[in-house]
């Protein structure tokens, strides 16, 4: 997905079972999209925990995180019960990988998506991505960096 583009919209259950539309931020908030491979996993459950521990600075200027797998909806809330994780933990399993096709960051072969991040400035439009091996954790002080610039270029 080209930068500057508008991204997907969406609208998927989190973690409670409640709906979570992508386009509701605009004009509100920049958002974090992390897609990450499985619930429970070694890598996905140390980034995430490492998001959890860092949400207020991720939260202190007008943005959202977003966590998105192709797990179900009650595994993403075991997974955030055992971990703590207190930001929305968002379920695309059905239609399987719908929109994790539409970022284009589905791995076909093992059904899951790839390791991946998009920051969704105030405007509804790319501002930045990246993606990484699926045995790579994220660097979250990036993250935080493409996330404040996103809110930063806001006019």
């Amino acid at each position: 997905m080209a930068l500057g583009h508008e991204a997907p919209d969406f609208t998927l259950r989190d973690q409670f079972g409640q709906d979570v539309t992508l386009s509701s931020y605009r004009d509100r908030k920049a958002v974090l999209l992390m897609f990450y491979p499985f619930a429970f996993s070694g890598v996905c459950t140390g980034e995430m925990t490492g998001v959890r521990d860092r949400l207020e600075d991720f939260l202190t200027f007008d943005t959202e995180v977003l966590g998105v797998s192709c797990d179900p909806m009650f595994a993403l809330r075991a997974f955030a019960d055992a971990d703590g994780l207190n930001f929305p933990l968002l379920s695309d399993f059905w239609p399987h990988g719908a929109v994790t096709t539409a970022y284009d960051v589905l791995d076909e072969v093992r059904g899951c998506p790839r390791r991946s991040s998009y920051v969704i400035g105030i405007d509804g439009r790319v501002t930045w991505s990246v993606h990484h091996a699926m045995a790579d954790g994220r660097d979250l002080d990036q993250h935080l960096h493409e996330l404040r610039a996103a809110v930063d270029a806001t006019p």
